[in-house]
């Protein structure tokens, strides 16, 4: 796991598993890994075994939540943190059904307790794309975190579970986590769904999310954006554009994508955009979504 706490630029962590460290981590983790999806639109295959995403990271690359968090559970665990792996369900709109139902990862890591958690137990997602920066203690109440504002309360569709409510200007509604733990095997039938299905987000529009203190930079299709106190958008509008922001917005470079397969990308991504305008009547309405309830 040396490489991967190298990528995440992390040095002199706690000797035991702390409220500080894990801070450390998650932030350095959502601003240095982005969320992603390019592998689907490159035509690659993708595990989402915990030691596959994190040498996926390791060399230079992200992932969605299943690699993500898969990875992220895997780094705590070696580092001595309790983490569980749970069940989730993330929803798009407010009329999305609620509940677990497997289109998420959601992590927990159980005996820190401070002032602010008694319990010791903290909801650590690094899997989220453009929400959650640090840690947030399993604690009803509204947390402000940079310009974000996130509600975390019991869900109602889960007995004995959680459920995070997002920033109005976030990518989903809100998600839905169940109590217990699983391992990776509950998610692999959605992970063939998100990667292949034209049904799923992550293959009807690209999506590259990255989170630091101070707001949130997305690619949507060819849609860049910038949310923090306000939003800046602009429309890539050729190759060079693209593989510039995916390496100095994002930290991709993409050593491992040849010519030919950044240019097939590419007019992928163009036609894909030339759709998504005719549909839109023109250019107009909001740019495509690309979240993880995909």
């Amino acid at each position: 796991m040396s490489a991967y706490l190298d990528r995440l630029g992390v040095k002199g962590l706690d000797d035991e598993p702390s409220v500080e460290s894990l801070v450390r981590l998650h932030r350095a983790h959502v601003e240095r890994v982005p969320y992603e999806c390019l592998d689907i639109w490159l035509g690659r295959a993708t595990t989402i075994d915990p030691m596959d995403s994190a040498e996926r990271i390791a060399r230079g690359r992200g992932g969605y939540c299943f690699h993500l968090n898969g990875a992220f559970s895997a780094l705590l665990r070696r580092l001595g943190y309790r983490v569980t792996r749970q069940l989730a369900g993330a929803q798009n709109t407010p009329a999305d059904l609620a509940g677990a139902h497997g289109n998420h990862l959601a992590l927990t890591v159980s005996g820190l307790p401070s002032p602010e958690c008694p319990s010791g137990e903290w909801w650590v997602d690094v899997g989220l794309g453009d929400a959650l920066h640090e840690p947030l203690p399993l604690v009803e109440g509204a947390y402000r975190q940079g310009p974000f504002t996130y509600v975390l309360r019991r869900s109602q569709a889960e007995s004995g579970g959680w459920r995070l409510e997002h920033d109005p200007r976030g990518s989903f509604h809100a998600i839905d986590v169940r109590p217990g733990a699983v391992d990776m095997a509950a998610f692999a039938v959605k992970h063939r769904y998100l990667c292949t299905s034209p049904e799923s987000g992550f293959v009807r529009v690209l999506c590259v999310q990255r989170r630091d203190a101070a707001g949130v930079d997305a690619l949507r299709g060819l849609v860049l954006s910038r949310v923090g106190s306000d939003q800046v958008t602009t429309t890539l509008t050729s190759a060079r554009d693209l593989y510039e922001a995916l390496a100095d917005v994002f930290g991709l470079t993409l050593d491992d994508v040849g010519r030919p397969e950044r240019d097939a990308l590419w007019k992928r991504l163009e036609e894909a955009h030339e759709r998504w305008l005719a549909a839109s009547g023109a250019g107009g309405g909001r740019p495509p979504r690309g979240a993880p309830a995909s």
